[in-house]
């Protein structure tokens, strides 16, 4: 997608200024400076909720419950969703902003998430996914405070399950497919992280696989020569990764052996063991070609190990645990204007990119969406030590309130 000039990025300016300008939206921008305190209690609060991937219950709840002390009327859906519009119920099309509550890594107790002395916080999921649940939850309140910010259409706040890991976009998929709410969505933010550098428009593809590599079993000195499932894996993982960075696919594409696990004993041949791999690419193709070359390199791999060994044998299974569709955001799609128009009129210098995100369900079903962080700034995600300052968050947020304005009124009349 082609950067727009300086005259474009000049009317674009224009056209979220007008907006800005209005006496609502300025009270509302205004809001979340004087409010910085209270964001971050709410931050630090969600935060301190376990709520690892198939585990949100709780946290889900928690935003419930603020949401609905705002004057907002939310629900949990059947997949365990927080859904929650404004007023009284609507017809039509709606916006929808949207902020995953799993994490990768979740605090085993409260003071596991912390405050540094220079005001960074500390602890798993405070910048993925705590700046997007806390911007969710600040964007809700400030509406609620300045109603009339938002001139026409109807806009449905989210807080979503699955994002992360083997939750495979579950809640986004719900939403996008089978939730009550599904046939009138017309546009969707989420908001993912603090970056506000980056416009997630392209939606990064993903395959994962669990692998088991089969085997008898026995003693390491008297059953020596005994095919070995380890040594099988690892030739397979070596083998895909050897020859991936020599022939691998022309579009840009990762592939990473996450977990590998197998055998009870140092002494004892093992019976099994297993593998998960995470395999991504921009291209449709390339990424079927990685999936292709994965499992002829386990299935080479057992050969050989059968061809060496004097007695018994591995076998191999390959199951798909996940899968993320591709997609991409047109060129001309008012979104990705409206957007453009806001970070020009807010002086934020972003790119476009593509990554993994829950936009990737609406994207790949034709549906406007993009994936923006929440401001502030972040880092060491899906690790024990990841952070997140505050700093600056109010620019992401006046960003993510003009963009909502911007696209509500967008919105086709009923």
């Amino acid at each position: 997608m082609k950067s727009p000039s300086a005259a474009a990025r000049a009317e674009d300016a224009a056209r979220a200024g007008e907006v800005a300008a209005r006496p609502a939206m300025a009270g509302l921008l205004k809001w979340f400076a004087r409010q910085r305190q209270w964001i971050d209690e709410q931050h630090l609060a969600l935060c301190r909720i376990p709520a690892p991937t198939f585990q949100e219950g709780p946290r889900a709840e928690a935003v419930a419950a603020l949401l609905e002390s705002f004057g907002w009327t939310a629900k949990i859906d059947r997949a365990g969703n927080v859904a929650a519009t404004w007023g009284a119920a609507k017809s039509g099309p709606v916006a929808a902003l949207t902020a995953h509550l799993d994490t990768v890594l979740a605090p085993r107790r409260p003071s596991d998430i912390r405050v540094e002395p220079g005001g960074v916080f500390l602890g798993p999921g405070v910048a993925d996914n705590g700046a997007g649940l806390a911007a969710l939850v600040a964007v809700a309140r400030a509406l609620s405070e300045h109603p009339a910010a938002m001139r026409t259409g109807q806009l449905l706040l989210v807080a979503n399950v699955g994002e992360e890991g083997e939750g495979n976009l579950s809640g986004m998929r719900y939403l996008c497919q089978q939730s009550p709410w599904a046939e009138r969505l017309h546009a969707l933010v989420v908001l993912d992280g603090p970056d506000i550098g980056h416009i997630t428009a392209q939606a990064l593809a993903c395959r994962r696989f669990d692998i088991t590599v089969s085997g008898t079993g026995g003693h390491s000195w008297s059953d020596r020569g005994m095919a070995n499932p380890v040594h099988a894996m690892a030739r397979a993982v070596a083998w895909f990764c050897d020859e991936r960075e020599t022939a691998g696919p022309e579009a840009p594409s990762s592939w990473n052996f996450g977990v590998i696990e197998g055998g009870a004993t140092v002494n004892a041949i093992p019976s099994s063991a297993r593998v998960k791999v995470d395999l991504r690419s921009q291209s449709a193709a390339a990424l079927d070609e990685l999936a292709a070359a994965l499992e002829s390199a386990f299935e080479r791999a057992v050969k050989r190990e059968n061809d060496l060994a004097r007695s018994g044998r591995v076998s191999v299974r390959l199951r798909e645990t996940g899968s993320r569709p591709g997609g991409a955001l047109a060129p001309d799609s008012p979104l990705l204007a409206a957007i453009r128009s806001v970070d020009a009129c807010l002086g934020i210098r972003s790119e476009l990119d593509c990554a993994s995100t829950d936009a990737n369900v609406p994207l790949s079903m034709g549906l406007p969406a993009i994936s923006i962080g929440a401001g502030g700034a972040g880092g060491g995600a899906h690790t024990p030590n990841e952070w997140y300052s505050p700093e600056g968050r109010e620019l992401g947020l006046r960003r993510i309130a003009l963009l909502l304005a911007l696209v509500l009124e967008g919105l086709p009349r009923p």
